[in-house]
């Protein structure tokens, strides 16, 4: 039996109304035996069966598909019915009545919703029936037509619990992933990185001390390589970046810090800052720090080198706005990618870090169930602006 088949099989088992089906025609006719067969070119297969004869054949049971009239149901695509087989006149030569020992029969094609043809509903008796002056062929075929789309019912069903099997399987394996990342990387990491404060601290050396500032300068960085992965990873693999909402009162303290920050690290650059009042904003403090801080590290990184870089934050019309502006301008064309993974604009230097940075402020807005834009051009530089709406941060 090959495995399309018995798919079929499967599939006409799991459809509660065909046995109903056997047995409608079974008390309508009197045939004692009836079935649903999956009929090919080679082959046929019973799909379901009511057998009141012993007739011997089970679901699954195949005959050699020669010996049956539903061979020639399938090639004509029309019904055979018959009362009396030994005195009919196309039939009472033929030797599948013979064969089979049957003088009732009737064999009605099913075809799938598409027209395909799948196979056929059938029933047959030992003894002769009063089957073409009844409504028995109309209620089979009204039958072959109810079991069409029953079975392209089931298969979506089946394609659907398929796919939803496998998007578990994936979660699954991203879950794993990002437990390796916050476990087995991670950990290591913050193990270097104290070793070397420790020895910075408790054993200092002229001679080692350049060395470890290096591992340890390596090993934040690497550290924040690998949260940035992590959140890349719940982000686009995951749920999202998980964020937990509260009053922040000291908002403002905690942006001022990102700046401070930001300008230790690059104190060439100027960077102005302007905060309204603040007090009553509801977020999760650390997500909006990392997205400002990602913002105003752009902005330094991919900005006109001389140029001043602006951060203002300000409650307007019932959101939260903040917003990081630089004098350098981004092409039209890159725009609609900047929010993308590893997207940044092109550079003839190198760069450090995975581009990751605008793709989790992104991801970060969208948790706050925010917005993040920009707009660029070169009269007015390049324009971030995370807006947040008050009302939907309760």
């Amino acid at each position: 039996m090959s495995p399309t088949v018995a798919a079929d099989i499967a599939t006409i088992g799991r459809i509660s109304a065909v046995p109903a089906m056997l047995q409608v025609i079974r008390d309508m006719t009197g045939l004692r035996f009836a079935a649903v067969a999956r009929v090919t070119g080679t082959s046929w297969t019973a799909c379901a069966v009511l057998d009141e004869l012993d007739f011997g054949l089970q679901v699954g049971g195949e005959l050699e598909i020669a010996t049956t009239l539903c061979h020639e149901v399938r090639a004509s695509h029309e019904p055979v019915v018959i009362d009396k087989a030994s005195d009919d006149p196309l039939y009472c030569q033929h030797h599948t009545p013979r064969l089979y020992h049957f003088e009732s029969y009737i064999s009605v094609p099913v075809f799938r919703t598409d027209g395909r043809f799948f196979g056929t509903i059938c029933a047959l008796d030992p003894n002769p029936a009063e089957l073409r002056s009844s409504t028995l062929q109309n209620t089979v075929e009204s039958f072959a037509r109810l079991l069409s789309l029953q079975i392209e019912a089931e298969e979506n069903l089946q394609h659907t619990e398929a796919q939803l099997r496998e998007e578990r399987h994936l979660a699954e394996l991203r879950e794993q992933f990002i437990a390796v990342l916050g476990h087995d990387l991670r950990n290591p990491l913050f193990a270097i990185t104290m070793a070397a404060e420790r020895v910075l601290l408790k054993h200092p050396n002229p001679t080692t001390d350049t060395l470890l500032q290096h591992i340890l300068n390596s090993g934040r960085r690497a550290s924040q390589l690998v949260e940035d992965i992590l959140d890349f990873a719940r982000g686009r693999l995951g749920g999202g970046i998980p964020v937990v909402i509260a009053a922040c009162p000291d908002l403002e303290q905690t942006l001022q810090q990102v700046i401070s920050e930001v300008r230790s690290v690059h104190p060439e650059r100027q960077i102005i800052a302007r905060f309204g009042e603040l007090t009553a904003i509801h977020c999760d403090r650390e997500r909006v720090a990392q997205l400002l801080s990602n913002l105003v590290a752009n902005a330094v990184v991919h900005g006109a080198a001389d140029g001043t870089v602006e951060v203002s934050a300000q409650v307007e019309q019932g959101c939260f706005v903040l917003r990081v502006k630089n004098q350098g301008e981004i092409a039209e064309s890159v725009l609609p990618q900047l929010f993308q993974p590893y997207s940044r604009p092109a550079s003839g230097t190198p760069q450090a870090g995975l581009g990751l940075g605008l793709y989790i402020a992104s991801q970060i807005a969208r948790a706050h169930a925010g917005n993040l834009v920009v707009t660029s051009s070169r009269q007015d530089g390049t324009l971030f602006t995370f807006s947040l709406p008050l009302a939907a941060q309760h």
